[in-house]
């Protein structure tokens, strides 16, 4: 939508004047939604007029001038290293916009970054653009969902805002079937459909962080069906997210800086490490102390060694 809206300026700041059906037919769309883009615009501030009779159609007053020398050369450099940055997120379709102000500006994008976020197989990339167009146009999304169990149940929200935390991708949503916002990991999203049906933004979805309000950081880490990690834990937030102290191998060195702030971080008379960390205990978590292997050993709280001694025993008797 945005790269029409830009595009249907550029046309009238070249043609004058073009009828609705003109710009339909060029973008492929109704003369309706035409239309709506003129009202888009015309509530944008953009000075556009439409006249009926011979001769008539849609046209810019004649001072319009979309002056660039209103945005400095720094800022020039700073929206489009902004697009570019978009860009790279695997959001190819605004390639166009990018191009069109790289001409206006008479500047070149710097190509100062370089992110991947798809995988090898392409899956996920189309997993995204699926729920992009989504949440820009408001459109409601059926999908099956797997909780941290492996239960699988069909869930209807209202997406709002995808978000990347803690290495993993996240959908930010109103869930229908729990009545509030929340944090559904995206690969556990499984047929998600894009429906039809549109919604309209509430208070209650806005939000500074995308954790505010309903949300606690710890539902990040779950299935995003409560507000807590463990949903029988009735206890503080302190108590269902505790600090975990590690005892680490220096011969880790490099992960242990790789994965844990300097401030997580001690250095004992013997070269070893011994790591404070406080996090949701889930299965990532788990897992992490567990890719250690002999490395690494849990000195509290008790029940984080005993769930670990739990876990290795389990492996153990695989292999019996």
């Amino acid at each position: 939508m945005i790269n029409r809206l830009l595009s249907i300026i550029y046309i009238l700041m070249n043609k004058g004047t073009v009828t609705a059906t003109e710009l339909a037919e060029r973008f492929e769309v109704s003369v309706r939604t035409i239309y709506r883009d003129v009202d888009a615009l015309s509530m944008a501030g953009i000075p556009i007029y439409t006249t009926k009779g011979r001769g008539g159609g849609i046209s810019l007053t004649e001072q319009f001038v979309l002056n660039k020398m209103l945005v400095s050369k720094k800022e020039q450099k700073q929206i489009l290293a902004a697009l570019t940055s978009l860009r790279e997120t695997g959001v190819r379709e605004e390639e166009e916009i990018l191009q069109k102000l790289g001409d206006f500006f008479m500047e070149k994008p710097d190509k100062w970054v370089a992110i991947d976020f798809s995988d090898w197989s392409g899956r996920r990339q189309a997993l995204f653009a699926q729920i992009k167009d989504a949440v820009l146009n408001r459109h409601v999304i059926l999908f099956d969902y797997y909780g941290q169990h492996g239960e699988m149940n069909r869930r209807c929200v209202e997406p709002v805002q995808l978000l990347f935390k803690e290495y993993t991708w996240y959908l930010r949503a109103f869930c229908r079937t729990r009545q509030a916002m929340r944090l559904f990991k995206v690969l556990r999203m499984k047929r998600v459909e894009v429906l039809d049906e549109t919604f309209d933004i509430r208070d209650d979805m806005t939000g500074n962080q995308p954790w505010e309000n309903t949300l606690l950081p710890d539902t990040a880490a779950t299935d995003a069906d409560t507000n807590r990690t463990n949903p029988n834990c009735d206890e503080p937030e302190e108590s269902c997210n505790p600090e975990i102290v590690l005892w680490i191998d220096k011969c880790e060195a490099y992960r242990i800086y790789d994965r844990f702030d300097e401030d997580e971080i001690t250095i004992l008379p013997d070269g070893h490490f011994e790591v404070h960390y406080r996090c949701t205990l889930d299965d990532w978590v788990y897992g992490l102390i567990l890719s250690f292997g002999p490395s690494a050993r849990v000195i509290e709280p008790e029940s984080v060694r005993m769930e670990i001694q739990k876990r290795i025993h389990a492996m153990g008797r695989l292999y019996e």
